[in-house]
Formats: structure tokens, sequence, C-alpha cells
């Protein structure tokens, strides 16, 4: 945080959030790390940006502020969950539980202006979680990572497969997951499978 470029970067979302709506809110830009210390990561799931849009974005990739419309890819994760585990579809989209389980839910972009998406890439976060998900890669063992979808398979290469369970499938979107490239991919079970083969405590996929 003290390089320069994420100097650059505090500067720009700075002002972003004083001259528009953004996203997270700014006490909650940082709430994965919060959430899911290093030390209690067994699960890395990476997202791209936050939702765009108000009472949406709560600092965790795919999930939604309680109270909140489920959006359609968290709902065909759910749709997966229920064909995969049998668990029931929630009605709330807020993943904080798989979070403090040890569910790293990384965006690689971590703020937006509202229905803006992607408005912040390219201004250094993808720098800072590249730098994050090389970390836990090269000092933690026996962590899944799931990826979702072409942009998120491109972060395999900084990824040490030697040592960690990488699993891949189209993303959750609807036009990725109607054209089969997402149902199906029963990742929730692999990594609970994975898991308990290295003596690691599996992960409560159910919603509450």
């Amino acid at each position: 945080m003290k390089k320069n470029y994420f100097k650059d970067l505090e500067k720009f979302v700075d002002n972003s959030y004083q001259s528009n709506l953004c996203f997270p809110d700014e006490k909650l830009i940082f709430n994965a790390f919060k959430l899911t210390p290093f030390n209690s990561v067994k699960v890395v799931l990476i997202g791209q940006d936050p939702y765009h849009q108000v009472n949406q974005a709560e600092g965790l990739c795919f999930s939604v502020s309680p109270n909140t419309t489920i959006p359609p890819s968290l709902r065909n994760i759910f749709k997966e969950i229920n064909d995969d585990l049998n668990f029931d579809i929630p009605f709330n989209g807020s993943l904080k539980g798989w979070a403090s389980q040890g569910v790293l839910l990384l965006n690689t972009v971590l703020t937006v202006t509202e229905n803006s998406p992607e408005s912040h890439k390219n201004r250094g976060w993808e720098l800072f979680t590249d730098t994050i998900i090389k970390y836990i890669s090269k000092k933690r063992n026996n962590i899944v990572f799931l990826l979702w979808g072409n942009y998120s398979i491109k972060k395999e290469k900084i990824i040490d497969t030697s040592k960690h369970l990488i699993l891949k499938s189209g993303h959750p979107s609807p036009l990725s997951a109607n054209k089969g490239k997402w149902f199906g991919n029963k990742h929730f079970s692999k990594t609970n499978i994975y898991l308990k083969e290295h003596n690691i405590e599996p992960i409560n996929w159910r919603v509450f």
C-alpha cells in the first residue's frame, strides 16, 4: 500500500467516491479480507468487479446485501448448489456465511461507479489483488481456487497448481450458463472432497 501505484489508486478511488456514487460503501471495500483472514483461507473464489447498483455490493464477490433481489449469476450459483448438494435455493443472497468459514470472496477490482461496470479497472486494483493471489498460492497449501469464466481462468498462471486444486468452468451468468458451461460442474462437492482428503474442515455451502 506504500507503493506509488497504490497511492495513485487511492487518489483515483477517493476522487471517484467524492464525485460519484460508488460501490461498495467505503467501509466495505476490504470486507473480504476482514471476514476471511489470511490464516483461515481454505477456498479462493475470484470474481471481477462489484455490483454497480444501490444496495447490492457488500465487498464480497457474487454476494449481495440481505433483503436485496438475488442477481441472475448468484441465482445460478444457488441452482448448481441445489443440484450438487440438494440444498434449498435461499431467499437471501449474502455470502458472509461462506466468508466466515474460509471462502475468500475476492473481486479482482474492488470498487465501481454506479451503473458503470468495469469503470474502475486498469487503475491498479488488479495488481493489488494479483499480488494477494500469488501470496496465498506461495505461502499456503491445499487451497481450492474456483475460477469461473474466462476472466478468472486467466489467473491460473499465477497459482502453483502443484500444491493447490483449481476448479474451472464457465461463468454462472445466464449467457454462459445457458450454453452448458456452468451447470453440472459440481464444484461445491468437489471442493469439500478435496478439503476432507487434506484433513481440512469442509465448507457448509448452505445459505441462510
